[in-house]
């Protein structure tokens, strides 16, 4: 009976962390495929490992390393089939969800933000965690991360007053 429950607390907690944390990994990926992947792995990896479900700051830290060693592992991929498709005269356009005109401009100028900035920003705003969460996530000071956060709101702020 005591796993059931345990099984419940897994499943709440992968129902409210478990798209703030695809949106973080996805900073990190080119698909959302990808990025629910990881955060299945980082779930997995968690609930093997018996962490508490409740430490937001460490399943945060656990998809970052699962996405790094993705891009480690593509980047090296990507380097090898390079060599392959430079001889290739086939050219396939990227393709991008479909979004309004706002939401196109606002995943644009936080696409053109800094990496560090980037990932706070997506930490901070859409995820709810802490300054002290994202410090811990990300190996830095708390200060460190408000002043990231602070530069990636006013970039985003001078970007749009611009461009309007």
């Amino acid at each position: 009976m005591e796993n059931v429950a345990a099984h419940d607390d897994w499943k709440a907690c992968f129902s409210e962390a478990g798209p703030g944390l695809v949106l973080f990994a996805r900073q990190f990926v080119r698909t959302s495929a990808d990025a629910e992947d990881i955060v299945q792995e980082a779930f997995v990896r968690f609930w093997r490992k018996q962490h508490p479900v409740d430490n937001r700051a460490l399943l945060f830290a656990t998809v970052r390393s699962i996405a790094l060693d993705l891009l480690r592992r593509d980047s090296r991929r990507a380097r090898r089939e390079a060599d392959a498709l430079a001889d290739s005269d086939q050219h396939v356009e990227p393709q991008f969800d479909e979004l309004d005109e706002s939401k196109r401009a606002l995943a644009a100028a936080v696409d053109r933000l800094p990496a560090e900035q980037r990932e706070v920003l997506v930490m901070k705003i859409w995820n709810d965690l802490t300054f002290a969460d994202i410090a811990s996530v990300l190996n830095i000071s708390q200060n460190t991360a408000a002043s990231r956060y602070r530069y990636a709101l006013g970039a985003l702020k001078k970007n749009f007053i611009t461009h309007e």
